[in-house]
C-alpha cells in the first residue's frame, strides 16, 4: 500500500509540474509517462544515495572514534593525514578532516565535476559533524582487533559513501590527477601517497604503530573493495539499447565522456531473428557509476548494460571533455 501511494504522489507532482510550465496541453501520453518515470527514478536515486552516504558517515565515524583514535592508529589517505596530525598536535579530528580534504574537493571539482564536489563536501562535512556531536565508546584496546575492525568500519564507510556518489577521503582524486600528470597508474599513485604517510607515522609515532596502521589500511582497502563489489579505478561499460542515440548523447554531453560505437547484431527468442544494433561503449571512473546507471534508466529501463573492471587506461577516452560555453 505504501509503494502505491508513493507512486501516486510522484505522478501528481509530475502532472502539477507540467501544468505550471504550461506543457500539459502539448504533451502526449508518452511524454507524460516519460516525465513521471524520470521524476520517479531521480527521486529514488536521490534517497538511495542519501541512505548510502548516511550509513557510510556513521560507519566511518564509529571506526575512527571507537577503534583508531583512542589507540593512536592511523589509516592511509587524507584520513590518515588527519589522524596523524591530530595525534601530534591534539587538534580535534573533525576540524582536520574538513581542512585536509578542502584541496582535494577543489581538485575534484576540476578533475571529476561539480556533482562529485558537492556530494563529497556533504559527505565529509557530515562525517566531521558526526564526530563533533556523537561520542562513540572505545570498544577494545587489543592492537590486532583495533587494526582489523577499525579498518573494516572505516573501509565500509568509505565504500558506502562512494556508492552514494560521494567520498569521505579525497586522496583518490589526487591519485587520478597524479596518474594523468605523471603517466603512472592510479594504484601506483595511491601507493606513493601512503608510503609517505606511513613513513611519517613511523618517524613521528613509532615503527610498531606504523606497522599496525598499515594493517588497518589493508583491512580498510579490502573492505572498501568488497562494499563496492570489487570495482576498480576504471570501469568499461557496454550498453545495448534501442535508444542508443539518446544514450550516446547523454554520455558525451551530460557526463562529458568519450564513446565508441560498434555495429552489431542481436537476436533472441525461438525464431532467432537477428537485428542490427549500435553498441555503445565507454570508460568511466567508479565514482560515476551511480550517475551513469541513473541516467541510463531514465532513457531506457530495458537497456542491456555490461560492466567490467579495468586496471588502467591510456588516451583520451577516460578524459572528460571540457565544458562548452
Amino acid at each position: 500500500m505504501n509503494s502505491i501511494w508513493k507512486r501516486k504522489i510522484i505522478q501528481v507532482l509530475a502532472l502539477q509540474k507540467l501544468r505550471k510550465s504550461g506543457q500539459l496541453s502539448s504533451a502526449n501520453s508518452h511524454e507524460i509517462a516519460k516525465r513521471i518515470r524520470t521524476l520517479r527514478i531521480s527521486t529514488f536515486s536521490l534517497f538511495k544515495d542519501i541512505l548510502f552516504m548516511t550509513l557510510g558517515v556513521f560507519s566511518a565515524a564509529f571506526g575512527l572514534e571507537s577503534f583508531l583514535l583512542p589507540n593512536m592508529f592511523i589509516d592511509g589517505g587524507a584520513t590518515g593525514i588527519s589522524l596523524l596530525i591530530s595525534e601530534i598536535t591534539s587538534i580535534p579530528l573533525y576540524i582536520l578532516i574538513v581542512a585536509i580534504n578542502i584541496p582535494f574537493i577543489i581538485m575534484g571539482l576540476r578533475v571529476i565535476g561539480k556533482r562529485f564536489a558537492i556530494r563529497a563536501t556533504i559527505a565529509i562535512s557530515g562525517l566531521a559533524l558526526t564526530l563533533f556531536i556523537f561520542n562513540f565508546p572505545e570498544v577494545t584496546q587489543d592492537k590486532l582487533l583495533v587494526s582489523v575492525f577499525g579498518g573494516f568500519f572505516l573501509g565500509a564507510g568509505i565504500g558506502l559513501s562512494i556508492r552514494g556518489g560521494g567520498v569521505l577521503d579525497g586522496t583518490e582524486v589526487l591519485a587520478i590527477f597524479m596518474s594523468k600528470k605523471l603517466g603512472s597508474t592510479v594504484g601506483d599513485a595511491i601507493t606513493i601517497i601512503n608510503v609517505i604517510i606511513f613513513s611519517a607515522a613511523a618517524y613521528l609515532l613509532s615503527i610498531e604503530t606504523a606497522l599496525y596502521s598499515m594493517l588497518t589500511y589493508l583491512s580498510a582497502s579490502k573492505t572498501l573493495d568488497f562494499v563496492i563489489e570489487g570495482i576498480e579505478e576504471y570501469t568499461g561499460v557496454t550498453i545495448i539499447s534501442e535508444h542508443n542515440t539518446e544514450v550516446r548523447n547523454m554520455i558525451t554531453h551530460k557526463m562529458r565522456r568519450g564513446v565508441t560505437i560498434y555495429q552489431g547484431k542481436q537476436g533472441y527468442g525461438t525464431n532467432g531473428n537477428m537485428n542490427e544494433v549500435d553498441i555503445v561503449y565507454t570508460v568511466i571512473t567508479r565514482l560515476e557509476i551511480s550517475k551513469l546507471n541513473t541516467e541510463i534508466e531514465k532513457i531506457d529501463p530495458n537497456a542491456f548494460v555490461i560492466m567490467h573492471s579495468i586496471n588502467d587506461t591510456r588516451g583520451g577516452m577516460i578524459k572528460k571533455r571540457p565544458l562548452e560555453y
